[in-house]
């Protein structure tokens, strides 16, 4: 299927630089984590927190546990800008770490349910045209 999807851009874009960067290295393409610890003790911190998740989901970051989203970039520079997206964000108590891994380094995660390995999740198939 990588084969015909090569084919089809050469053919749209006529090959060169262009369809090249269409075709996403697993070394180049990056998982952005977001990692938090939210104060909610109170009303008003437990609404910033639920805030904070909410914008998370907007940005196309999924819940991977409680306090730890991720989400797939084409490229660094999209990682990048979604981070200081994530940035602005962040209530003013809340603590935030952002990790960027390539593709590659995701697929080597390994995930257990209680004592079972369950599946790592996959990028989405999309094909990003800028």
């Amino acid at each position: 299927m990588r084969e015909d999807l090569r084919r089809v851009i050469r053919k749209q874009f006529g090959g060169g630089t262009v369809a090249a960067d269409l075709l996403t290295s697993g070394y180049r393409a990056m998982w952005t984590i977001v990692c938090f610890d939210l104060p909610v003790g109170s009303k008003a911190e437990r609404r910033n927190a639920t805030r904070f998740r909410k914008f998370l989901l907007d940005q196309g970051f999924t819940m991977k546990q409680w306090s730890v989203y991720h989400r797939y970039h084409p490229t660094r520079d999209q990682a990048e800008a979604a981070a200081e997206r994530v940035g602005t964000a962040v209530p003013s108590l809340g603590s935030v770490s952002i990790y960027f891994i390539t593709d590659k380094q995701y697929g080597q995660t390994r995930n257990y349910e209680g004592a079972y390995r369950a599946e790592t999740e996959e990028k989405p198939d999309q094909l990003t045209l800028l």
